[in-house]
Order: C-alpha cells, then sequence, then structure tokens
C-alpha cells in the first residue's frame, strides 16, 4: 500500500537533514508543510533548504506562493491530496516534512469543508482588530459563535478572525459548521516525531537564531517591512525585527525575542503534537532506529 511518512517535530529539530536521508533511502519525494516556507520572500527567517539540500532530493511546496497570496490549511489539503496520486504512480513512499501542526493535521486527517472568504469579508474583520484590537473581535466573537469562544485561545488573533470570517458569510456559528470528522485517505500514514531534551532543544534554536543573524535576517526583515500588514508577515524573526524598526525595542532586545518566541513556539508545537497517540518519537540522531522502525511497519504490512 501507499505510505505517507510524516516527519514533524518542533521548530530547530533537525527535521530537514533527516528528512533528506530518508528521501534518498526509500526514494521518496518530500513535501513540505511548513506554512511559512510557501512563501517564497521568506527564506531565511523560515530556515527554508538550501539550493544544494532542494537538489537532493524532489520537494514540492517551498517558494510556491507569495507573501500576498491567500493560502489556508483547506486550500493545502485540497493541493496535496490531489498531488499524491500522481507522485503515488511512481513513487510507493512520499514523506510530509514540517512542524505546522494544523496543515500537517488537514492532510493526515482533513479539515472541514469550510467556505472560501471574499476580500470584503475579510478586509472587514482585518480592519475591526487593526482599528479596534483584540478585544473587539473577542466582543465579536462572542456575540456571534460563544460556544467556540469558549474554547478558543483568546490570544491568537488569527484564529479569531478566521472564525469571524465564517461566521459572517454564512451567517451561521463558526462551532456549527465544524464536523471535526477524520476523513478517509486512500493511503498509509506513518508519523515519525523528532525531540530532544528541552535544554538541548532550546540551545538549538538559539544557535539557529544566531546563524539567521549572519546569514542576513535583518535585511530580509527590512525588505518586507512594507508588507508587515499581511498575515505571512505575522511570523516569529521578521515580526520582532518590525518592532525593532519602529523604535519599540533595540537590536539585541529584538534578536533576544525571537529566540524566546521561537522556543515559545517550540513548546506549543509539542503540546499540540503529544495529543496525537500515533506519532512514534525519536532523537534526531537515532537514524538507525528510526530507519528499523520504518522498515518493520513496512514488512509488517506485506506479511
Amino acid at each position: 500500500m501507499h505510505t505517507l511518512f510524516v516527519l514533524l517535530g518542533p521548530t530547530g529539530v533537525g527535521k530537514t537533514n533527516l528528512s533528506l536521508q530518508l528521501a534518498n533511502h526509500f526514494h521518496a519525494p518530500i513535501l513540505s508543510s511548513d506554512s511559512r516556507q510557501f512563501y517564497r520572500e521568506l527564506k531565511i527567517g523560515t530556515a527554508t533548504p538550501s539550493d544544494k539540500q532542494l537538489q537532493q532530493a524532489q520537494h514540492f511546496f517551498i517558494g510556491t506562493h507569495s507573501i500576498l497570496d491567500n493560502y489556508n490549511a483547506g486550500q493545502y489539503e485540497l493541493d496535496v491530496i490531489r498531488l499524491l496520486p500522481t507522485l503515488f504512480e511512481t513513487n510507493d513512499y512520499v514523506l510530509l516534512v514540517g512542524g505546522s501542526m494544523l496543515y500537517i493535521d488537514a492532510v493526515c486527517e482533513g479539515i472541514d469543508d469550510l467556505p472560501t472568504i471574499d476580500a470584503e469579508t475579510r478586509n472587514h474583520v482585518q480592519q475591526l482588530f487593526q482599528q479596534n484590537g483584540l478585544q473587539a473581535i473577542r466582543t465579536l466573537l462572542k456575540k456571534l459563535d460563544p460556544d467556540y469562544y469558549a474554547q478558543v485561545d483568546l490570544m491568537n488573533a488569527q484564529r479569531i478572525m478566521h472564525a469571524l470570517e465564517i461566521c459572517l458569510m454564512t451567517n451561521q456559528p463558526y462551532s456549527s459548521l465544524r464536523t471535526q470528522t477524520t476523513k478517509d485517505r486512500s493511503f498509509r500514514i506513518l508519523k515519525i516525531g523528532l525531540n530532544l531534551p528541552r535544554e538541548k532543544l532550546y540551545q538549538r534554536i538559539n544557535l539557529r537564531v544566531d546563524e539567521m543573524i549572519i546569514q542576513g535576517l535583518e535585511a530580509e526583515a527590512r525588505s518586507l517591512y512594507p508588507f508587515k500588514h499581511l498575515n505571512p508577515l505575522n511570523t516569529v524573526g521578521y515580526k520582532e525585527f518590525f518592532d525593532y524598526f519602529d523604535g519599540l525595542c533595540t537590536y539585541d532586545e529584538a534578536i533576544d525575542k525571537i529566540k524566546q518566541h521561537s522556543r515559545n513556539y517550540a513548546k506549543k508545537q509539542l503540546s499540540w503534537f503529544k495529543r496525537d497517540t500515533s506519532i512514534h518519537w525519536f532523537q534526531p540522531d537515532e537514524e538507525e532506529a528510526i530507519m528499523a522502525y520504518i522498515e518493520a511497519n513496512l514488512t509488517n504490512e506485506h506479511t
């Protein structure tokens, strides 16, 4: 049976290097599930694989969109599910790699078929947030969908705005449209998680931020400053530099914040992933154990 290997884990853990080893060993193309690597303008701050790394295996969903495009997990699900049959014609295995939780779930489990948001509704909700702040969109969500208001992360403006867009587009509560049923897939899914002891992971994250600074993250962020209002730029590594450019913090404070927010994001990723009992966890240097685990599962499939 065709198999989708899913290699996931927190930011900075070492997914890219291992993905290339797995891709070459199993002759598997790689699909990125990093929701910021889709955008061609965001290279340094998203740790996009280098040109040399991209040449080592066939890659999809890296640099495929502009920050000016409206792209979301629902569209990503459709694109991946449409692409996989073509890839499986010539490959027994395909490798999905990344750490964007919702995008991985979209491929593995599916997300609800929600309406496309028109530009007028999206602009209305964004203006409400930009002019009146987080409390204003919280209040409106509580009025339109008290059930979802009770469970959403009230600090996550993007999620609140998305729910409001759906409410306003359909005249129905967003929560009433979320079936949360897992969709059937025509391929097998094998999930491999990478993690490290927290202190070691945080050390790697800090070092990676230092490398991004050396590679020119400040200049990349400065070139994107005119677009800072766009959702793709609401991203660790960019928004901290935007604050520095606006005089809200010093250069050193901006870098410290990038490290801190990257560590916070890694913690959030792990909390999300730990709810999924189908993930088998390894440390990134346990290549032999990972290969053995995959081979054993593939062998079991054929016996």
